[in-house]
């Protein structure tokens, strides 16, 4: 069956009859596929006919309502098409309602899909690469191309020109409705996706006049001069194909206009315009190695007083166990430094982490060393009160932590532990 949708689509309302509705739940991604899915309550109707697209052939879905209920997604089901509408209420079998096209989304997803055909066109007709799949996502779309060589930026931007020459030469394009057993019909027809196994009836055939033909269900321009504008992205390889990321119509000036607002916030962040952009980031990269590197060696030079402080010390004087934590990122050259040096016979208990908050959830490394037993002992309660992962090899236990929050907790474990034990007089006496 061809849909109303596919009949016309610029048709934005349309009065039809309820065939069927039954109970249903949806879990919805949102529009844009950007928030948690919630679970919906509505009801699954199907209709006579219906100006709402069913997700296919790449295209999601259209958006809109019926009877001033929010339809949340149409799926294609054999030559019907299901149309999830979020409503308290059904619809009874036979009653007329009216549908309303969201037609922001649908003109997107035709400039987007229309644009796919004609940059698949181009890039077959100029270099023989063959569209093996593509993708239209919220922001930008991609397709992809069957060729272990990845496209220069040169070759995007020929086929970037041709298709703007065409857009502004506005060819027409059309919708034939031909026999799939008649093969005469098809032999310059395009279907790299080819025929569902359920369609019945006439194929579509989307046809942009001295340019392609291609076998297609979804909605489409009706004039390449509806696309306004191609912009060719990025090309990027992937195993043995290649994927090139595109936006057309509307989208390419939302992305202009994205890239001109943060092309303002980097001028005043870096002090600078546009043209010294690059520049002013690549000192500034470098001076932030530079100031890594002097932070480096003042790490070590502290870890080596540290070491050097308890060194120094009696033996008598020495402490029983040494806690460090450092916040200054996560360096374990910090505490490989510091044991280095630091003297044998004492308890260490270390961690570096990320330069976050006392006690807040952070990544982290931490380090023990000393009496074998001791290190056993403490190192994965350590780590389960630190939420990490470690081993340990008979004096020395290490891993990496994910929270701070404990961290007082394991130094009151071995503060315990090594408290001198107060004496009872009474049996001091006694003995």
């Amino acid at each position: 069956m061809v849909f109303k949708c596919q009949e016309d689509s610029f048709l934005k309302q349309f009065r039809t009859t309820v065939v069927s509705c039954d109970y249903a739940t949806l879990e919805w991604p949102g529009e844009d596929n950007s928030t948690e899915p919630r679970k919906l309550r509505g009801f699954n109707v199907i209709c006579e006919n219906t100006i709402l697209f069913p997700e296919g052939g790449g295209q999601p879905c259209d958006y809109g309502t019926i009877n001033g209920h929010p339809v949340r997604s149409v799926q294609r089901k054999g030559n019907t098409a299901v149309h999830f509408v979020e409503s308290p209420n059904s619809f009874e079998e036979g009653a007329e309602v009216q549908q309303h096209l969201d037609w922001g989304r649908r003109l997107d997803h035709m400039q987007q899909h229309s644009g796919q055909h004609l940059i698949t066109a181009l890039f077959d007709r100029e270099f023989k690469y063959d569209t093996t799949s593509w993708s239209l996502d919220s922001s930008v779309s991609h397709i992809q191309l069957s060729t272990p060589h990845l496209i220069s930026r040169e070759s995007l931007d020929l086929i970037e020109r041709q298709a703007n020459d065409l857009i502004r030469d506005g060819r027409p394009v059309s919708v034939l409705l031909v026999d799939p057993e008649v093969a005469q019909e098809f032999q310059d027809a395009r279907a790299p996706r080819g025929l569902p196994k359920d369609h019945e009836g006439l194929a579509r055939v989307v046809r942009i006049e001295g340019i392609e033909s291609n076998m297609c269900c979804g909605t489409h321009v009706t004039n390449l001069s509806q696309l306004q504008c191609i912009k060719l992205l990025y090309a990027e390889k992937v195993k043995a194909n290649v994927l090139v990321y595109f936006v057309v119509g509307e989208r390419a000036l939302r992305k202009l206009g994205e890239v001109f607002a943060r092309e303002q916030q980097l001028t005043v962040a870096l002090k600078g315009g546009p043209q010294q952009h690059l520049e002013l980031v690549q000192k500034l990269h470098q001076n932030i190695k530079s100031t890594r590197k002097a932070f480096q060696q003042l790490l070590k030079d502290f870890a080596n007083a540290e070491a050097e402080r308890l060194e120094n010390l009696p033996k008598a004087a020495r402490p029983k166990y040494f806690a460090l934590h450092r916040r200054d990122g996560i360096e374990v050259d910090f505490i490989n430094t510091f044991l280095r040096n630091a003297p044998e016979e004492i308890f260490y208990f270390l961690t570096v982490s990320e330069c976050v908050a006392s006690g807040s959830a952070a990544k982290g490394h931490m380090v023990l060393r000393g009496q074998p037993s001791l290190v056993e002992q403490f190192g994965p309660q350590f780590m389960d009160l630190l939420e990490g992962k470690g081993n340990g090899k008979e004096n020395n236990y290490q891993g990496k932590i994910t929270n701070l929050a404990k961290l007082q907790d394991c130094n009151a474990l071995l503060e315990a532990h090594f408290k001198p034990k107060k004496t009872n007089p009474d049996l001091a006496a006694a003995s």
